[in-house]
């Protein structure tokens, strides 16, 4: 009887510890609740996911990678030779911009280019502006924590091409920062809500139509219908 009472506590925290590895879903408002996020461990995973904005995401959910909000600036030098008798140096700085993502890089997580890199002192390699429209699955997501286990929760997203083929020469694609890569459009949801913002600019671009006669006033009042919740909703709350 003794040695099966010693066996509980153990048993309740094995218990604890692998409830811990897996989330059926959570939500953002959970990430930042700290009676919450202290419970969860780094590297859990989660198969559902909804943002600040209601969005939510998924295992297995087709996304589309949308427009990078990053810039990378490359720097090249330059050097020659010149003169007559006189042999000196002139070298010619040249700045090119290319447009990466901010919240997505090329590989997994602590895959194999992320730690070379690291051991090299380099930054991760940001996905660039070709892999823009691509469609991908989402194959993993896992929480961590910002920081020590104190700090609340961020999602971190491994999403595989269509038909398993790769991006270039990587497999997988990373999002670093769930929440911020859907609510900043770097990566689009197929049953993504339409933001308050979003449904102002549109009921405006109505009105200024119906004004020069392009929609008719049914289809104005059948918009305002459709957008007015969502604009109310976001008023109400404030």
């Amino acid at each position: 009887m003794k040695s099966k009472l010693l066996l509980i506590p153990f048993l309740l925290l094995f218990i604890f510890a692998h409830a811990q590895k897996e989330l059926d879903s959570i939500t953002y408002e959970q990430t930042q609740d700290i009676n919450f996020f202290s419970t969860v461990k780094n590297n859990t995973q989660v198969y559902k996911y909804t943002t600040i904005n209601g969005n939510q995401i998924k295992i297995g959910d087709t996304v589309v990678l949308g427009m990078p909000t990053s810039g990378e600036v490359l720097t090249r030098t330059y050097g020659g030779s010149y003169g007559s008798g006189f042999r000196g140096g002139v070298a010619d700085s040249r700045g090119v911009s290319k447009k990466t993502y901010e919240f997505v890089k090329l590989g997994r997580p602590a895959g194999f280019g992320s730690v070379m890199n690291a051991m090299a002192g380099e930054a991760s390699d940001m996905a660039s502006l070709s892999l823009k429209n691509t469609k991908a699955i989402v194959r993993e997501m896992k929480a961590y924590h910002q920081g020590s286990k104190k700090k609340p929760l961020y999602l971190v997203i491994v999403l595989g091409e269509i038909n398993d083929r790769a991006f270039g020469i990587n497999k997988y694609l990373s999002v670093m920062n769930t929440e911020l890569a859907i609510e900043s459009g770097e990566i689009l949801l197929s049953n993504r809500k339409m933001t308050r913002d979003e449904a102002i600019a549109k009921l405006k671009e109505a009105k200024e139509l119906l004004d020069l006669d392009m929609i008719t006033k049914e289809d104005f009042e059948k918009l305002k219908e459709e957008v007015g919740p969502i604009i109310k909703a976001e008023t109400d709350f404030n």
